[in-house]
């Protein structure tokens, strides 16, 4: 029989909303046709679409690529151009349903890469039951002087972690994702950087790690990710969804996570903070400004697909109002503002309209081909950071000489 094969990125929510959305594609248009779904993680979906060329063989029709891999996949000629696609059937009422934050990563060459699957910049998390509760406000202000709140600055973000840290009540500070996947770590090195007014380019626009903003950043993220009277224990081996999960069970007060796992603590069956949990911007050095990041999950058509018909049918069909609401009351995160901005949704999640704040303040990552090759030396040097005494000059030096033999 024909399949239709899919390569997922691996959660949850992502894997029922896509087997729902395949059924009732199939029941709508008469199709029959399997369609083959395999959840893979990080590393694995890079490895099996683009880096061992299962886009291009044939191997996969449909895949989840990130904008952090999107450059990488239209110079392979892996992921099929979808403007011709696009000019003879539009997806509904595209490109105005979607923030313009959303569709210019995909955009390379004059092509269309990707139509947007999942989004959320990162942003902190925190459980607002303990910041408004009045006992812990009365006891952070006679401990430290100041009223509680959701942080502002990098420091306050330290001391208000280190007063939530209670590990006798299975409570911590804050969570991160320190897992070395060439993903999470970099991302919380650039917005560390970015907080402090540093940039990942140097005038000439290429990429330079070796100066004082670098330095800073990297200084306090080996430090408070050292801090174990500020941070949940298993940091070290979670990844961002599994940090996710620790802060949905309420095991942390605050989190730097993308902005869908703080929704997904409102829908999801597992979360035991429903109703507690608010969002705000990153907190930053006190003479800078707030930044996030934004990286955001394409559906994408290998060059090499025998049913890129069908595939785009699909795409257009997945991208509905009702698709992408359907994938948030699921767990992730729709990429339409007529999502961000519907009533129900915004009853069951009652942050969910700041997103269009968050992307006002997103930056992205620099597009280069190399860029995966790049994030991969950082991440190393983060984790070295972490895990000797190595002054953080000296790493982001060797760093940058490497980069400069790739670039």
């Amino acid at each position: 029989m024909e399949k239709i094969r899919i390569a997922v990125r691996k959660f949850d929510p992502f894997e029922s909303t896509l087997q729902k959305l395949w059924d009732l594609f199939c029941l709508k248009n008469n199709i029959n046709i399997e369609a083959e779904m395999i959840p893979l993680e990080l590393h694995d979906l890079y490895e099996e679409t683009i880096f061992k060329k299962g886009l291009i063989n044939g191997n996969w029709d449909i895949a989840h690529i990130n904008t952090d891999w999107i450059f990488d996949a239209a110079n392979e000629k892996a992921v099929l151009d979808l403007n011709s696609l696009i000019a003879e059937n539009l997806p509904q009422n595209y490109p105005e349903g979607w923030h313009q934050s959303l569709l210019h990563l995909q955009q390379i060459n004059n092509g269309t890469y990707g139509l947007p699957f999942h989004d959320g910049p990162e942003c902190l998390i925190f459980r607002k039951d303990l910041f408004e509760d009045p006992i812990e406000k009365e006891n952070f202000k006679k401990q430290f002087g100041y009223e509680l709140h959701p942080p502002k600055t990098w420091k306050q973000f330290t001391e208000i972690a280190e007063f939530f840290n209670r590990p006798e009540q299975n409570l911590y500070g804050s969570v991160f994702a320190h897992y070395p996947d060439g993903h999470n770590m970099v991302f919380d090195f650039c917005l560390q950087l970015w907080t402090r007014g540093g940039s990942l380019l140097n005038t000439q626009n290429q990429i330079d790690i070796n100066h004082k903003a670098a330095i800073e950043a990297l200084d306090f993220y080996r430090t408070i990710a050292n801090n174990k009277k500020a941070i949940h224990p298993q940091s070290k081996d979670f990844g961002s969804v599994e940090a996710g999960m620790a802060f949905a069970k309420g095991e942390a007060a605050m989190a730097i996570n993308w902005f869908g796992f703080a929704s997904m603590c409102e829908v999801i069956e597992e979360s035991k903070i429903k109703g507690k949990v608010d969002i705000t911007e990153l907190p930053h050095d006190e003479n800078h400004k707030t930044a996030s990041l934004n990286v955001y999950w394409l559906y994408t058509i290998g060059t090499g697909s025998k049913h890129q018909k069908l595939a785009y049918d699909f795409l257009r069909f997945a991208t509905t109002p009702e698709s992408d609401k359907l994938l948030t009351n699921e767990g992730g995160i729709g990429c339409r503002k007529s999502t961000w901005n519907d009533i129900e949704i915004n009853k069951t999640i009652p942050f969910y309209h700041k997103l269009e704040t968050l992307h006002e303040n997103a930056l992205t990552l620099p597009q280069t081909p190399v860029w995966p090759k790049v994030a991969e030396l950082i991440d190393k040097m983060v984790l070295k950071a972490l895990e000797s005494n190595i002054p953080s000059e000296k790493l982001l030096e060797e760093t940058q000489n490497a980069i400069l033999q790739i670039i």
